[in-house]
């Protein structure tokens, strides 16, 4: 009797001892699925997030491909632009290569000094006649002195160039009871004359005062005179002052 109970026992601790064996492989088993399954998980989560990555910078790259397909467009409109206006510049040049090719017959500068009213009439005066044959005779204004209604009366008018004489020297005559501002007049004319003749390579020039009209034939008269003032050594000047050619006593017919 006491045989079979020790064997029973034995038997016992023997079923125990499998049991415990095989519960530790089962966990040991499943702590290696476990593992695998979380690596494997991780492994999913990483792709996922390469994925996502390579998502957003597909997107990121499309973007940018937008985005240079408009510049590209962007920029062959403004090539566009720049072409045309790069012919419209090269046209301008080119028409004005040839207009310079004209040589003025005269410029016209009119004196003006301290009266704007008489001034504005001389220059309504002149281009009234001159727009026609503006590049055969450009208009200049010369001013003396620093009158600030001349200057906004000259500068008003875009068919002219403003020159403007400042001489705040002190004037000394040659002689006693000389009027000073006959020495004025002459350094003004001086300066202008100076400035058309040796700055802007002028060959001739006719001056008028601010207080002249002129008549339609003005400038049909210089250019007919041009010729025989270059040409006849012993004409000094053309004038074209009469002291009665005024609307009192004389008319055009």
């Amino acid at each position: 009797m006491a045989r079979n109970f020790c064997d029973f026992r034995f038997l016992l601790l023997f079923a125990a001892g499998a049991f415990i064996y095989i519960q530790m492989r089962i966990f040991t088993t499943q702590s290696e699925y476990a593992d695998r399954l979380a690596a494997a998980v991780e492994s999913e989560n990483h792709c996922s997030s390469q994925v996502r990555m390579l998502i957003d910078q597909i997107s990121s790259q499309q973007g940018r491909i937008v985005s240079l397909e408009d510049a590209k467009m962007r920029q062959g409109q403004e090539c566009g632009q720049l072409r045309a206006l790069v012919q419209d510049l090269e046209k301008r040049g080119a028409d004005r290569l040839i207009s310079k090719q004209q040589v003025p017959v005269a410029a016209v500068v009119i004196m003006a000094c301290n009266r704007p009213d008489y001034l504005e009439r001389t220059i309504e005066s002149v281009l009234k006649y001159q727009q026609s044959v503006a590049s055969k005779f450009p208009l200049f204004v010369s001013q003396d002195g620093p009158n600030e209604n001349v200057k906004s009366k000259a500068l008003s008018y875009n068919q002219l160039s403003y020159m403007q004489h400042l001489d705040f020297k002190e004037v000394h005559t040659e002689r006693p009871g000389e009027i000073i501002a006959y020495y004025k007049i002459a350094s003004h004319y001086k300066w202008a004359l100076d400035q058309l003749f040796n700055e802007h390579k002028f060959y001739r020039v006719i001056i008028l005062e601010d207080d002249m009209e002129i008549a339609p034939d003005f400038f049909e008269y210089f250019e007919a005179t041009a010729a025989l003032l270059d040409s006849d050594k012993s004409i000094m000047a053309v004038s074209s002052w009469n002291d009665n050619g005024q609307k009192q006593f004389v008319h055009d017919p």
